[in-house]
């Protein structure tokens, strides 16, 4: 499985052709084991775990009888092995360290599964052995999250942890009767609602055949061919590459659900572009980041946050999609606003000559791809679940993009390269192991703090304290649930903090009237923070490696790219934009708040059309107020109550188009 280059060669060219890339498996072993034989091995032991795991995946997608209970634990264990082979320090100590803690992963996730029904049987009567492996796992699974995801988290586990412990000698307002560590242990490792709970489950399912699905489009050129179409599509416009990376970042987000991988996959080829034509290398990155984010609020595969909302709220995942289709759009919009309005500011120019891509030959090239994309988006509306149709969707891209190699080969009278089809079916299962290796663990971590909130209790008197912080008003609420999230956001991965907040804050929510889908899309929302905020902005350091730019400046200019996350949750509380309301209804809510958007963008960067001075900044904020929550300044006439809004904007435009015609002109 590869996909087909056509570099142009020099026939002048005396230099002997660059040697192809080692194989991605002898890659990642490489970056921690060195050059030597230890590393080979690894590499090798990397590939056949990797493959393992994928066709483990595959197997238990199509056979659905295995208990979910066992199969989280063989997924957890695949997982932690590739953690402790391929993320740890060099040197021998290390090393033989991590070699015996492989080993005792093995043990701890194999020992349920093999004594799974006498376990069952002495249900809260552990034995000494149960508690013992049961300890051991917590402790690998944290050591396991601090490698992969950072210490913050361990520490929130930990917290929480000592929270269970600690009951009886703490506040009345937060205090409860105390467990002791024998009943934390079984409750996080022998109970279904711990480490193996919905999270983990959602992982070891749906995710995995999503990010699976994200692997093989990589693989076979697919992630290139939607990068090439936006560039065709808008490049040749005012800041075209900005442009260019905010369609391909939603074309490529829409498919593999992740941001860090949309950032780097997309960013490679947007940031240069966006240098090159007078973009700042913080603004570029810091487009892309907020770009890439929205990957995880468009349909059809939305984060891995997305399908544990649909296990946690009982909501088909078909109608969160559903209704998460316009306030993604009017994201993607509101980044496309502040790109425009920095091209215009900056007399930025499009792309063209060999940078511009043209379209029919780009769609020539790679229209096959559009087929598994319809294939998932056909099968999701047929109701189907996410793991049906995700691996539906995979064997039609292996088929189409086997099918368009092969006819390629066989037009140039080539033979089919099995050896390159093998290659790159193995790089495919190694990218979507290493993929996994994060959501997993962030998961399975996650799941001891759900455990821990629903032992204790802890979820309704935060959530009544969320209340009484409040004052029993909605908007402060969401304003307490905003900071709480980006404080969470600072450490933990977004569906570690969208899974820690939805406990905590859910319930505060829909005791104030919200519906269940609109309180977990609120929080989903504010938990894609942690992406693009710093001083931990995972997002967007990953895109300023690439723009060579300074972390923290690209993570604030991300930040701001990106208040959409900030401001579409409020209109979804106090408009009908997920669907409460009549056709008519929804369609004013999303032009009203698209116009709010416009008009924060605009005061935000003092630019539109012409320069914006100090009053004019603050009508527009005035205006996107107005425009933002009309229901909450007039619930019984909500279409109407954005009028004053609507209008504050169309004078700004007014004199802005009047300012435009008296200045000299400029490119266009």
């Amino acid at each position: 499985m590869t996909a087909e280059s056509q570099a142009p060669q020099d026939p002048q060219a005396s230099e002997a052709p660059p040697a192809p890339p080692a194989p991605l498996w002898h890659r990642l072993a490489a970056e921690r084991w060195g050059d030597g034989r230890a590393a080979t091995a690894v590499g090798i032991a990397t590939l056949v775990i990797a493959v393992a795991l994928g066709a483990f995946q595959l197997y238990t997608a199509v056979q659905l009888d295995m208990d979910a209970y066992i199969q989280r634990a063989l997924h957890l264990m695949f997982v932690l092995v590739l953690v402790f082979l391929l993320k740890g320090r060099r040197g021998l100590l290390a090393a033989s360290l991590d070699l015996v803690l492989v080993l005792v992963a093995v043990a701890v996730m194999v020992y349920p599964v093999v004594y799974f029904d006498e376990i069952a049987r002495r249900t809260g009567d552990p034995t000494t052995a149960d508690l013992v492996m049961g300890g051991l796992a917590m402790l690998l699974l944290l050591e396991a999250t601090r490698r992969t995801i950072g210490l913050f988290m361990v520490l929130v586990i930990v917290g929480f942890l000592a929270y269970a412990w600690f009951g009886p000698w703490l506040p009345d307002a937060i205090a409860h009767r105390g467990f002791t560590i024998q009943r934390i242990i079984h409750h996080s490792y022998l109970f279904q609602g711990g480490i193996f709970g919905i999270p983990l489950g959602v992982a070891a399912t749906f995710v995995f055949m999503f990010i699976f699905f994200g692997a093989v489009l990589e693989k076979t050129g697919g992630g290139a061919f939607f990068i090439n179409t936006a560039t065709a599509l808008t490049g040749r416009y005012r800041g075209g590459p900005a442009k260019a990376a905010v369609v391909g970042s939603a074309f490529m987000g829409s498919v593999s659900g992740s941001a860090i991988a949309n950032a780097v996959t997309t960013g490679t080829f947007t940031i240069p572009l966006m240098r090159r034509v007078g973009y700042k290398p913080h603004e570029a990155a810091g487009v892309e980041a907020a770009a890439s984010t929205g990957g995880q609020l468009l349909p059809p595969i939305m984060g891995a946050g997305a399908f544990i909302m649909a296990q946690m709220s009982g909501i088909p995942y078909t109608e969160i999609v559903k209704a998460s289709i316009i306030p993604a759009l009017m994201y993607f919009v509101t980044i496309f606003f502040f790109v425009d309005i920095l091209a215009r500011r900056g007399g930025l120019s499009g792309l063209s000559g060999p940078d511009l891509p043209a379209l029919r030959p780009v769609l020539a090239s790679g229209w096959h791809f559009v087929i598994p994309f319809a294939v998932l988006v056909w099968l999701l509306a047929e109701d189907r679940t996410p793991l049906v149709a995700g691996l539906y969707a995979t064997v039609a891209l292996t088929v189409v993009a086997l099918t368009r190699v092969a006819y390629a080969r066989l037009r140039a009278r080539e033979g089919l390269d099995l050896r390159a089809v093998a290659s790159g079916t193995g790089e495919a299962f190694v990218i979507a192991a290493r993929n996994t290796l994060g959501v997993t663990v962030a998961t399975a971590a996650a799941g001891i703090v759900v455990g821990m909130v629903g032992l204790t209790g802890l979820g309704l008197k935060f959530s009544s304290l969320m209340v009484d912080l409040g004052q029993g008003q909605l908007l402060l609420t969401l304003l307490t649930v905003a900071v709480a999230s980006l404080i969470l956001g600072l450490g933990l991965p977004v569906t570690a903090s969208y899974v820690v907040l939805i406990v905590l804050a859910g319930p505060a929510l829909t005791d104030l009237g919200l519906p269940v889908i609109v309180a977990h899309m609120i929080v989903y929302w504010y938990s894609q923070d942690s992406n693009v905020t710093p001083p931990v902005a995972l997002v967007a350091f990953a895109a300023s490696g690439i723009a060579g730019s300074s972390p923290t400046r690209t993570g604030f200019a991300a930040w701001k790219f990106a208040k959409g996350l900030y401001l579409i949750p409020v209109m979804m509380a106090y408009s009908p934009l997920l669907g409460g309301g009549t056709p008519l209804e929804i369609a004013a809510a999303a032009a009203s708040g698209t116009l709010a958007l416009l008009a924060f963008a605009v005061a935000i960067e003092g630019y539109w059309l012409t320069p914006v001075n100090l009053a004019t900044r603050l009508a527009l904020g005035l205006a996107s107020v107005l425009l933002l929550v009309p229901a909450l300044l007039s619930p019984d006439e909500p279409l109407l109550a954005g009028v004053p809004g609507a209008v504050l904007v169309a004078i700004v435009l007014a004199l802005q188009v009047r300012g435009r015609e008296r200045a000299p002109k400029t490119a266009p």
